[in-house]
C-alpha cells in the first residue's frame, strides 16, 4: 500500500507511467506458464456474481458456462454475516451438497455437470475488521483465500478440480510476487502440490497495464491467466489521473471498448497471453435479459454479440457474463470463432506504445450523462449499504466498478473545471442541485418500498464526491456502514 502511494505521488507530479526499464530481460526472454489444468482449458464462457447469494450460486454454476467465478469483491457487501455465508456457500459447492428451497416448496440442487468454480476474493487495499491479526485487522484478500483454500483443498481434489482464483485490482508485478509468496506458503502447509493454485489476474488497473508481462512471469511456476476489466480499467485511468485537466474523460456511455486506448490494451493483453501460453479473457457483458421486452432483448443480444465478436477476433479465449441468459448468445459467438478449446495458438502481431494506453477518448459531457452518474451511484451504494453487491439498474448488472466510474467522473468533472456540452459550467452546486432531483425521483419511484438507506447513499456519495482530496476507493469509506 506504502508502494502505491508513492508511486501516485510521482504520478501526481507529472510522471507518466511507462514499461519499464528494468525489467526489459523478463519482456525480452524466453518463458511460459505452467499448462492449464483439463477444467480450465476451455474458457469460453464464465459468468460472475455475489458468493453469499445460495440460489444465484446454484444457478451459477448450472446455467451452461464453462466457468463460474463466484465473488468476495466488487459484487460483494462486505457485511460479516454475508461474507460468512459466502464461505459456507463455496464450501458446500465444492462438497457438491449446496442445495435451496423456496417458500413454495421449490427445490435448487446442483446439475449432474456444472461450471469450473473459481473464487474472486476482496482486493488488497480492504480490511477484514472482524479478524485481528497482532492486533490489527487482517487484509480481506487474505481472509476469503485463506478460509477457501483451507477448507475446500481436500474436496477440490476429491471432486477432479483445484483451487482456482481470480485476482482483483492489482496495480504492480510486485504485488503479483507478494500472492505467489501466499500461494507458495498455502501449498507447502496443506501439503497441496507445488503449482496447483491457478490464478487469474484482473488487468483492471492502468499502471498493470504496462506490466502485464512481469505479472505473469511472477506467476509462471502455475497455470495463469489474465482478464481486462474495463469497468475498473476505465475507473482506474480517471484515479490515476484526478489532477490532470488534460484527462478528463466524456460520458460513461461514450467510454466503449472501440475507443482507442481499450482496444490498444485489449490487443496487448491477448499478445502477451498468447506468447506467454496464458490465457486471455474478456470483458463483462452485463446486459439483463427481460421478459416483458423482447424487442429491446433482440437490440441488446445483438449489442451483446457484436461486442464479443469483436473480443473473438482479437484473439481472447472468452469472456464474462453477469446473467444466465447470456450464455448461449456469447458461447455461440466463441463457438463460431475458433475450434478446439481456445486460442492460445493465436498471437496477434501489435506494437502498443505508452501514447496508445493512455488516449483519452473523444466526446462530450451531457446531463443526462451527469445525471446517470448520480442515479447509479446513489442506487447502488444505496443497495450496497443493505448487503447486496450485484443491482439491476437501468437493464444492467452493476457492481462496485460501475458505481467507481460514476463517482470518479463526478468529483473529476467538478475539480478540474469541466463544462456540460451546453456550456454549462459542472460546479458543486450543479451536483447538489441534481442529486437532490435524483434522490426526489427515485424516493417517489419507490414509494413506500424506499427503506430510507437512500440517507446513508446521499452521506457517502456527498462525502467522496465533494472531498478536497480524490478518495481511492468508495468501499473503503463505505466500510463503516456495514455490519
Amino acid at each position: 500500500m506504502q508502494a502505491r502511494a508513492k508511486r501516485q505521488a510521482d504520478i501526481d507530479a507529472g510522471a507518466n507511467p511507462d514499461f519499464l526499464i528494468e525489467t526489459r530481460s523478463v519482456r525480452e526472454s524466453d518463458w511460459r506458464v505452467a499448462p492449464a489444468p483439463a477444467d480450465m482449458t476451455n474458457r469460453r464462457v464464465e459468468i460472475t456474481g455475489p458468493s453469499s447469494n445460495r440460489r444465484m450460486v446454484i444457478n451459477a454454476l448450472n446455467c451452461g458456462a464453462q466457468v463460474y467465478m463466484t465473488d468476495f469483491e466488487d459484487a460483494h457487501s462486505p457485511a460479516w454475516v454475508p461474507t460468512l455465508d459466502g464461505q459456507l456457500n463455496v464450501r458446500d459447492a465444492y462438497r457438491r451438497t449446496i442445495s435451496d428451497e423456496t417458500p413454495d416448496g421449490r427445490q435448487y440442487q446442483l446439475n449432474e455437470q456444472t461450471a469450473t468454480l473459481c473464487v474472486r476474493p476482496r482486493g488488497l487495499h480492504l480490511m477484514e475488521r472482524h479478524v485481528l491479526v497482532d492486533g490489527e485487522p487482517v487484509a480481506g484478500s487474505f481472509f476469503d483465500f485463506g478460509l477457501t483454500v483451507y477448507h475446500n483443498h481436500v474436496a477440490q481434489q476429491s471432486h477432479g478440480t483445484g483451487p482456482y482464483y481470480y485476482l482483483p485490482k492489482l496495480q504492480s508485478y510486485l504485488e503479483a510476487r507478494l500472492w505467489n509468496e501466499v500461494f507458495n506458503y498455502a501449498e507447502e502447509r496443506l501439503n497441496i502440490p507445488r503449482g496447483s493454485i491457478s490464478p487469474t489476474v484482473l488487468i483492471e488497473h492502468i499502471l498493470a497495464a504496462f506490466e502485464m508481462e512481469e505479472i505473469l512471469y511472477e506467476l509462471r511456476e502455475r497455470p495463469a491467466g489474465l482478464n481486462l476489466g474495463r469497468w475498473d480499467y476505465i475507473f482506474s485511468v480517471i484515479k490515476v489521473f484526478n489532477q490532470r485537466a488534460d484527462m478528463v474523460f466524456p460520458d460513461r456511455a461514450q467510454v466503449t471498448m472501440a475507443t482507442h486506448f481499450l482496444t490498444s490494451a485489449a490487443q496487448l493483453l491477448v499478445n502477451t497471453c498468447h506468447r506467454r501460453g496464458a490465457h486471455a479473457l474478456g470483458g463483462m457483458s452485463a446486459f439483463i435479459p427481460r421478459r416483458d421486452d423482447e424487442a429491446a432483448n433482440t437490440a441488446a443480444f445483438a449489442q451483446v454479440q457484436s461486442d464479443k465478436q469483436r473480443e473473438a477476433s482479437q484473439g481472447f479465449d472468452g469472456a464474462w457474463i453477469a446473467h444466465p441468459g447470456l450464455v448461449a448468445p456469447v458461447l455461440d459467438v466463441f463457438q463460431a470463432a475458433f475450434s478446439g478449446d481456445n486460442q492460445l495458438g493465436v498471437i496477434p502481431e501489435v506494437r502498443i506504445a505508452p501514447d496508445d494506453l493512455l488516449e483519452v477518448p473523444e466526446g462530450q459531457i451531457t446531463e443526462a450523462g451527469l445525471r446517470n452518474n448520480v442515479s447509479v451511484a446513489l442506487q447502488y451504494v444505496d443497495a450496497w449499504t443493505r448487503g447486496n453487491g450485484a443491482v439491476a439498474i437501468y437493464g444492467l448488472m452493476e457492481d462496485a466498478a460501475t458505481a467507481e466510474i460514476s463517482r470518479s467522473q463526478l468529483w473529476q468533472w467538478i475539480h478540474q473545471g469541466a463544462a456540460l456540452d451546453d456550456g454549462r459550467p459542472i460546479t458543486a452546486e450543479l451536483y447538489r442541485r441534481i442529486r437532490a432531483e435524483e434522490v426526489a425521483s427515485l424516493v417517489q419511484q419507490r414509494g413506500s418500498e424506499n427503506t430510507g438507506a437512500l440517507d446513508k447513499a446521499v452521506e457517502l456519495l456527498d462525502e467522496i464526491v465533494l472531498a478536497d482530496e480524490f478518495i481511492e476507493f468508495l468501499t473503503v469509506p463505505g466500510y463503516r456502514y456495514l455490519d
